[in-house]
């Protein structure tokens, strides 16, 4: 009988331990239940964090466009190497010595560098700098090493695939090792990063620990934002013609500066801007962080005679047949004196433009036109202000005018300092029938998602401050500048076109005072406009202290630019050479049809008939595709170019004027590129290959009085190539 009371008094204290025990567990659920609360944790806030998970819809940065959609600045895939140091996982760094040895020289790291990095006491590491941004080929070449433990982790970079091409317009951006944002630092990339800037989606979701979406759950989504993208007003052939003019210079001059604009002046739009030095904004190798066309104002030299000319013009006070006694001029107790010291004893007013005699437009300031009117036409030039265009950073010159001294010197370029932009600005108005257009590189700015423009520029007149009448008068006389035997301008003669515009040789200031004095210490320029019948390209050229010899002029370097690049643009523009242009009327211009779908045979028949050169690109028997295109007008003997169905085959380019080998690249979608001016004489695509699009079409050229001897030199180096023919 004890042994059974003992039983049951054992089994009573048991259940009663288990029913406090039960009663207290379920009084915890109840108190959760009710209060959704332990130890001061919300659960439902806690079971988000567990179960929700969130994946990044990552956003694209806006895209970067030259004016007719090519491609400037893009957002590119790219990785960050990173490497698995956690011992307990399966994949992880096991031989750091070998690692390093093998994945520094990918990294362009130190092997030291990367093996103290695989030793860190930590379970993930990265390599800093040199391991992010890294590019598909790079992680190929990684990869291949199968190293363990060496991962890769996506990401996305700017990418500017030209390189050094327009650098201080487009300018760069990189990511802020703080905030992980994409952010703009110069150029475009700063002034319109709003605009650029993207903004990353997400997804919501309830999830297992693996991260894989339970069924039926609920997701929130919110879509990324990419970034607007900016066509800008930059060409980028003629863009490319300016950089490799710029690049043949620096390479054969050395100058300390070099600086060109390139502008339509019909409405103001920049075609073209270069400076050196200059940088990649890939490698950001960056000397000077201002961009010079804008933000470096300087005493212009005569370049700035175009505006006194135009004021007397306006004014009815220059009298081109008035003569005057050069040589020099006395203002107070200072002497201006011609460039030559000692001038050409007495000429004409127009004679004095030709040579540029600073004697004869101290004399116009002085007791012509007056210096309070003077004043008046450099402000109605805008001379005090900056010009706004829309690049960030621009500075305005100073217009020195205290003293009766610095009023005549202003007149020809001296004491007053004015940026290169400030120049083309002002000269829009002598190649635009006196509107004064405002400069401007970004045309529109567009939504990628619906492509709707949300921002469009339209042509803005800043002022009228000369007539029509002036503005052709002051380029007839600038055009003799350039073709007359006295006229400093001779240099930039460009064979087929006529040219009007003013040479510069400004004076840089001496830090310890005065000015430097040598045969280079000057910053050699020239303001140009063609074609002079109706100019549609206006271009400002400055190199600064190049190495030249003694027996050149400041002239070499800058004719080099000049010349070679309104040619090429002007050629590649289409506008017509002046000769072609005074048989015009003779001509009959014919509007195209569709070739499309036609018989090859029919086609170049019906072109024919019109008297229009016709060649055919490739062997099928339709014609695919045509250039230029229908409803466009040519004038014969101008060019068709037809493309067949098949491949397109290379024809022989030799003889072709660069404007036709532009046309071929447009059709065929190929990358040009040029050595000299003038017609073809060489091409790197034999005749009779098959080519695709993106293949470069690099031709050489020369003057027609050079293709000849050319010709000749390409035959006998393709003999001692070939070897003897029997």
């Amino acid at each position: 009988m004890r042994k059974h009371t003992h039983t049951h008094r054992g089994a009573a204290i048991y259940f009663g331990l288990f029913s406090l025990l039960f009663f207290m567990l379920f009084g915890r659920f109840v108190y959760l239940q009710a209060t959704g609360v332990a130890d001061g944790q919300v659960l439902a806030v806690e079971a988000q964090k567990r179960y929700l998970k969130k994946q990044v819809l990552e956003a694209k940065r806006g895209t970067i466009f030259d004016r007719r959609g090519e491609v400037i600045a893009e957002d590119i895939p790219s990785y960050t190497v990173a490497a698995i140091l956690d011992p307990d996982m399966p994949q992880h760094v096991s031989d750091p010595e070998t690692t390093a040895r093998k994945l520094a020289p990918l990294l362009n790291m130190d092997v030291a560098d990367v093996e103290r990095i695989l030793k860190k006491n930590a379970k993930q590491v990265e390599f800093g700098p040199n391991g992010r941004g890294i590019s598909q080929t790079v992680k190929k070449e990684i990869e291949a090493l199968q190293l363990p433990g060496i991962i890769f982790l996506r990401d996305s970079k700017r990418f500017y695939p030209h390189g050094t091409f327009a650098s201080y317009v487009v300018g760069y951006a990189q990511k802020n090792e703080e905030t992980n944002e994409v952010e703009g630092k110069m150029g475009i990339e700063k002034q319109f990063d709003e605009q650029l800037k993207e903004k990353d989606g997400y997804v919501i979701y309830e999830g297992d620990q693996q991260g894989f979406k339970l069924p039926h759950a609920d997701e929130k989504i919110v879509p990324p934002q990419n970034g607007k993208d900016i066509y800008l007003t930059i060409d980028k052939h003629i863009q490319a013609f300016l950089e490799d003019a710029m690049n043949a210079v620096e390479k054969q001059y050395a100058p300390k500066k070099m600086i060109a604009i390139v502008a339509d002046p019909k409405t103001g739009a920049i075609l073209a801007m270069s400076t050196r030095p200059s940088f990649n904004p890939n490698k950001r190798n960056i000397e000077n962080y201002f961009n010079d066309a804008i933000a470096y104002p300087y005493e212009p030299g005569s370049t700035m005679k175009i505006f006194t000319l135009a004021a007397a013009v306006n004014e009815g006070v220059f009298q081109a047949d008035e003569t005057y006694l050069s040589g020099s001029y006395q203002v107070g107790s200072h002497r201006i004196r011609d460039h030559n010291k000692v001038g050409w004893g007495k000429i004409t007013f127009l004679e004095g433009m030709q040579r540029s005699s600073n004697v004869a437009f101290a004399i116009i300031v002085r007791e012509k036109l007056g210096e309070d009117r003077f004043l008046q036409y450099l402000h109605r030039f805008r001379f005090h202000e900056p010009t706004g265009i829309d690049l960030p950073g621009e500075k305005v010159g100073n217009i020195l005018y205290r003293y009766p001294i610095e009023k005549v010197t202003t007149g020809f370029g001296q004491g007053t300092s004015v940026t290169p932009i400030q120049q083309i600005q002002a000269a829009t108005a002598i190649a635009n029938g006196g509107k004064m257009m405002k400069p401007y590189v970004v045309d529109r700015i567009v939504d990628p998602e619906s492509g709707k423009t949300v921002v469009k520029h339209e042509p803005q007149v800043v002022d009228t401050p000369i007539s029509k009448e002036t503005a052709e008068k002051v380029l007839d006389i600038l055009e003799t500048v350039v073709t007359s035997e006295k006229g400093t301008g001779r240099p930039y003669q460009i064979e087929g076109y006529r040219v009007a515009g003013k040479t510069g040789t400004a004076q840089i200031p001496d830090p310890k005072g005065g000015y430097l004095t040598g045969h280079q210490n000057y910053i050699f320029s020239f303001l140009g406009m063609a074609p002079r019948e109706n100019p549609r390209l206006v271009m400002y050229v400055a190199v600064q202290q190049p190495n030249i010899s003694y027996t050149e002029t400041g002239a070499a370097p800058v004719s080099m630019i000049f010349n070679s690049v309104m040619k090429n643009s002007l050629q590649y523009l289409n506008i017509q050479p002046t000769a072609e242009k005074k048989s015009e009327k003779k001509e009959k211009s014919v509007t195209l049809p569709s070739y499309v779908g036609q018989s090859v045979e029919q086609a170049v028949q019906s072109l024919k008939n019109e008297g229009i050169s016709v060649t055919v690109i490739g062997k099928g028997k339709h014609v695919h595709a045509q250039f230029p295109r229908a409803g466009e007008h040519v004038v014969a003997p101008d060019r068709v170019l037809l493309q067949t169905d098949g491949n397109a085959i290379m024809p022989d380019l030799t003889g072709w004027s660069l404007r036709d080998v532009m046309k071929l690249a447009e059709l065929l979608q190929l990358k040009p590129s040029f050595i000299g001016s003038g017609y073809v004489f060489r091409q790197n695509i034999a005749p009779g290959a098959v080519i695709k699009q993106n293949d470069y079409v690099i031709v050489e050229l020369a003057k027609p009085s050079e293709l000849s001897e050319k010709k000749e030199n390409k035959e006998s180096e393709q003999q001692e190539t070939d070897g003897p023919i029997d």
